[in-house]
């Protein structure tokens, strides 16, 4: 009896099914779901139509709600991390200058009620400017590419398309007016004579001047003389001299400087003079190294320019891309 039961529980093949549908088949599709489907289908079609193209645009905007996703080529990386080293590289060289110019304002005591008067002519101002401008610029730049920062970088554009174009300017007017480039040379070799004594910066810089290109005073020795302590009429013991940098042999024996090589030589004709001190100026002086080295001065303007340019293109294509990006993303 128990076997009778337990085969009357195997479904055999040839055993008739019982195909009634009630709630608990739900699966089994019933006998009228094809004309319910096809009459539910043609509702829904009907409604659409209906609809017209609002449905469309509805439809349209669901589908341009998720936009592609674009990545940045090889290139646009290699732009930006680019622009971001040479920038942080100028950025500390502009650090060092400004540095270097403050150490020097500070240890002369530039800022004091006496000396705060001069200090538009002191040399040092200069590296000052250039040191601030140069950091504030190229950090600009180096933040703006670093954080892809639009506004920072048409502000580094900007500002390096106006330096090339001075630059360009200055240059033109520099190779125009070279007559009058040499009047304020001499104008300002002669300044630097008379405060010779009282400037530190500018007493270096005369005295490298005359070293290396061999010569003394702007136009010739006797310039000198507009000094007030080496002027004929001055009390002291450098009165009718010139600095030891004007002398041919300022070494004693070639090994201990001698500071009072050039005592008295403006005394001196020039054929007795040529043997002690250098006779020529240094503005002669000037011009000759320039036109001795004018390759290489062509050389690193056109270098220096070519850098600027293209750091502006870099900054430029840096620009253009992530606002491209920010527009299709």
């Amino acid at each position: 009896m128990r076997r009778y039961l337990m085969l009357k529980r195997i479904p055999l093949p040839w055993s008739r099914r019982d195909t009634t549908q009630n709630e608990f088949s739900p699966l089994i599709p019933k006998a009228s779901s094809a004309k319910e489907d096809a009459e539910e289908l043609g509702n829904v079609t009907a409604d659409f139509q209906q609809a017209g193209p609002k449905n469309e645009l509805d439809n349209s905007s669901v589908f341009t709600s998720f936009p592609p996703h674009y990545r940045s080529s090889w290139t646009d990386y290699f732009l930006k991390y680019f622009l971001v080293l040479c920038n942080l590289v100028f950025t500390v060289l502009g650090l060092v200058v400004l540095g270097v110019g403050m150490w020097g304002l500070i240890s002369k005591e530039s800022f004091a009620q006496e000396k705060i008067g001069n200090i538009g002519t002191d040399p040092m101002l200069i590296l000052v400017t250039s040191g601030f401008v140069l950091t504030v610029l190229c950090l600009s730049g180096c933040v703006g590419a670093l954080r892809e920062n639009c506004s920072l970088l048409k502000l580094f554009s900007a500002a390096v398309l106006v330096l090339i174009t001075a630059q360009v300017l200055a240059a033109i007017m520099a190779y125009s007016l070279q007559d009058q480039i040499g009047n304020y040379m001499r104008s300002g070799m002669l300044a630097a004579m008379v405060r010779y004594q009282d400037d530190l910066d500018l007493r270096f810089i005369t005295d490298e001047i005359q070293s290396n290109l061999q010569c003394c005073g702007a136009d010739n020795y006797r310039d000198w003389e507009l000094n007030i302590y080496y002027n004929c009429s001055a009390p002291g013991v450098l009165a009718c001299g010139v600095p030891a940098t004007c002398c041919v042999d300022p070494l004693e024996n070639g090994t201990v400087w001698n500071s009072q090589c050039g005592v008295g030589a403006q005394q001196l004709d020039e054929f007795s003079a040529q043997s002690v001190i250098f006779l020529g100026g240094c503005l002669g002086g000037i011009s000759r190294w320039v036109e001795q080295h004018e390759g290489l001065i062509g050389t690193v303007i056109i270098i220096v320019l070519g850098v600027q340019i293209l750091t502006l293109f870099i900054s430029t294509r840096l620009l253009e891309s992530i606002q491209w990006h920010r527009v299709n993303m």
